[in-house]
């Protein structure tokens, strides 16, 4: 890696996004973070873009004119939650283009010109609910692709110098726990006792963006306090 990396996140205006831009920052990295929502982060280094990720066409210019990246991080994300015979194609529809067209958007540019370069690392933010929990089947089915999207791009660039994971938390301790839209379905604690912190799962891909990580790729790690056992 250069000696002045830089990455792209979205979603750095809450969350696991913030958490992620931050850990970046702290670790030396530039960031550009992309987002509808106002910035949050005033540090040196980091470089807000305003840009609607549910807009096919603005989140493929983002792609094209970012410039030069070391990295890439997928964060972005909104949660409907809905039980058989109560879901809304609407919410559907939003939380694929956040999810996964953004995601495909940004990297049909970013991935193929780290691998021109030799080097890069990609990581999406993926959920445990990518297996299925009830009332959440809408949320789950974008989560899951990310894994598959994530595997055949890994299997595209894998010889380029490029990774491409998906980390997976169980519930995390962010403002999305408090949304009103997931109201009727709360969070489940993980066997830990506790909720995930969003500096964990920053910590987690902040190693996947190290030289250390350079044999890992295609995927999908859980951060998720027992969740899985």
């Amino acid at each position: 890696m250069p000696s002045e990396r830089r990455a792209l996140v979205t979603g750095t205006s809450s969350g696991i996004g913030q958490a992620i831009a931050s850990r970046l920052l702290a670790d030396g990295w530039r960031v550009v973070g992309a987002d509808l929502a106002a910035a949050v982060l005033d540090a040196e280094g980091f470089e807000a873009v305003a840009v609607d990720l549910a807009d096919a066409a603005a989140a493929g210019r983002l792609g094209k004119e970012v410039g030069p990246l070391q990295a890439f991080v997928h964060a972005a994300g909104v949660l409907r939650v809905g039980p058989l015979g109560k879901l809304q194609p609407a919410d559907g529809e939003l939380m694929w283009r956040i999810h996964v067209q953004a995601a495909a958007c940004l990297a049909d540019s970013i991935i193929p010109a780290m691998a021109a370069a030799g080097e890069g690392r990609v990581v999406l933010v993926g959920s445990r609910v990518a297996r299925g929990v009830p009332g959440r089947s809408q949320y789950a089915a974008t989560k899951a692709a990310l894994v598959g999207m994530a595997r055949s791009w890994a299997a595209e660039v894998v010889a380029r110098g490029v990774t491409v994971n998906v980390v997976a938390p169980a519930a995390t301790q962010t403002a999305m726990l408090g949304d009103p839209a997931r109201a009727t379905v709360p969070p489940k604690l993980p066997p830990l006792g506790r909720l995930i912190q969003p500096g964990e799962v920053a910590a987690l891909v902040a190693f996947l963006l190290s030289g250390d990580a350079a044999a890992i790729t295609g995927q999908e790690i859980a951060i998720c306090g027992g969740s899985t056992l």
